[in-house]
């Protein structure tokens, strides 16, 4: 077998032009956990970023899994400090769940790098996912059913709210990175829960071989869900057009949609416009399983009955179309809501309170009871019970969206605003 080649400085230049344009001496973060995947990207960049007036800020992300979890950190700072590159260690606040472990912990370290990023006003988190990352990923989803949007596998660009999450390495294969690292005298940490077969990856990997001998090689694999991306943005454009021509947005937090026009259209856009009202309107991070959302959207216009609940959703047939709103069950607890802070709730709504505002409210949401005051609000009555309210310990004490304050209290100044975890249309399913 010929040896993998280490990768370049040019080379890394190359793959990093797509992604272009970067500030001026641009600072960026580098998800680094020690293996050689990681450490090579972040060697990579810190040559990269030099010649450019930057400069690479590496940040490992401590689970707590594992007891050695704390004393690989610091081996991978030291590491890190002796070349120059600034390290960052951050730790989960709180412990894990017994289940779906590697699914909860790549959510946490997701919020960690991110949260990091936005705090130090870092714009670029560089992360390692490479060939057979994207190969894996491909196949773990196949055997999930994903659809299209999954089988794409992992996007070059990701569009998150406070930086830009950067994939460079989704073409190389990992022996080119561990030739990198050998070829810089640069140790690295082998994971052993990469090891473990209790892992569906894992397992993926123990067969690799089997599935290249027949034909299903992790370059292969990583090129068909490069060519199922390109596929993807196409139709997550003209998703967009069918939802500008089909639904309509209440910045209150729920819609109304033309259901007739979304099934006129291609069934494909017509599920992939559902899921997306659907995602928006729930607050959630995903949208619904494709096998649920299709027996919905068959459906759809006329076979709603009473309702259907979907996603953390109600869809109810009305005469100006199908309104989707919260279903009362699924929604958040109330949140503290302390003055001046910014404070998320229902994964749909954000509000900041001014200094001045008392201490001691909390945000949540307004339910089936309402005061007489606002009984004749013009608002579909499945969607009012789903409004953000502010409460203290007296009671209800306002809902900002539709202009209530309780009598005597005086107007509660709040800057309240519909910001869903998943945008009705968002950025789109990047290829480079």
């Amino acid at each position: 077998m010929e040896r993998a080649a280490p990768v370049g400085d040019e080379e890394f230049a190359a793959l990093l032009l797509p992604f272009a344009p970067f500030e001026p001496a641009p600072h960026l973060a580098i998800a680094v956990s020690g293996g050689a995947d990681s450490l090579a990207l972040a060697l990579l960049a810190d040559r990269w970023v030099r010649a450019r007036g930057g400069r690479v800020t590496a940040l490992t992300v401590d689970h707590g899994l594992r007891v050695e979890a704390a004393a690989e950190a610091a081996q991978v700072a030291r590491w890190l400090a002796e070349r120059g590159i600034a390290p960052v260690t951050l730790a989960g606040a709180a412990p894990l769940p017994r289940r779906d472990i590697q699914a909860q912990a790549r959510a946490l370290r997701y919020r960690l790098l991110e949260g990091w990023c936005a705090e130090a006003g870092v714009l670029h988190l560089l992360i390692a996912h490479h060939q057979e990352d994207q190969a894996e990923t491909l196949l773990l989803r196949l055997g999930r059913g994903s659809g299209l949007a999954g089988l794409a596998g992992m996007a070059p660009v990701t569009e998150r709210a406070s930086c830009r999450l950067l994939r460079p390495l989704l073409d190389l294969p990992r022996a080119r990175l561990q030739a990198t690292l050998t070829a810089a005298g640069q140790p690295w940490i082998a994971d052993p829960s990469n090891r473990n077969p209790a892992y569906a990856r894992v397992r993926l990997r123990q067969g690799a071989a089997l599935l290249a001998a027949e034909g299903l090689t992790s370059a292969r694999l990583a090129a068909t869900a490069a060519r199922l991306g390109r596929a993807r943005a196409a139709l997550e454009a003209m998703t967009a057009a069918l939802l500008a021509d089909s639904a309509w947005l209440d910045p209150r937090g729920f819609a109304w949609l033309d259901a007739a026009r979304l099934k006129a259209a291609p069934a494909e856009l017509g599920l992939r416009a559902l899921a997306a009202a659907l995602t928006t309107i729930g607050g959630a991070e995903q949208p619904p399983r494709l096998a649920a959302l299709e027996r919905l959207y068959l459906r759809l216009p006329d076979g709603l009955g009473g309702g259907r609940t979907l996603g953390g959703c109600r869809l109810l047939p009305r005469r100006q179309g199908v309104l989707i709103c919260r279903e009362p069950a699924a929604l958040a607890p109330p949140v503290a809501a302390p003055p001046g802070v910014a404070v998320a709730w229902d994964g749909r709504f954000r509000l900041r309170l001014p200094e001045t505002a008392p201490a001691g409210l909390s945000l949540g949401a307004l339910g089936a009871g309402k005061p007489a005051a606002m009984a004749a609000s013009f608002l579909p009555a499945a969607a009012r019970a789903g409004l953000p309210a502010l409460s203290d310990a007296t009671g209800l004490l306002a809902v900002p969206h539709l202009g209530y304050a309780r009598p005597g209290s005086g107007p509660v100044e709040a800057v309240l605003r519909f910001h869903p975890r998943r945008p009705l249309t968002s950025g789109r399913f990047t290829v480079v």
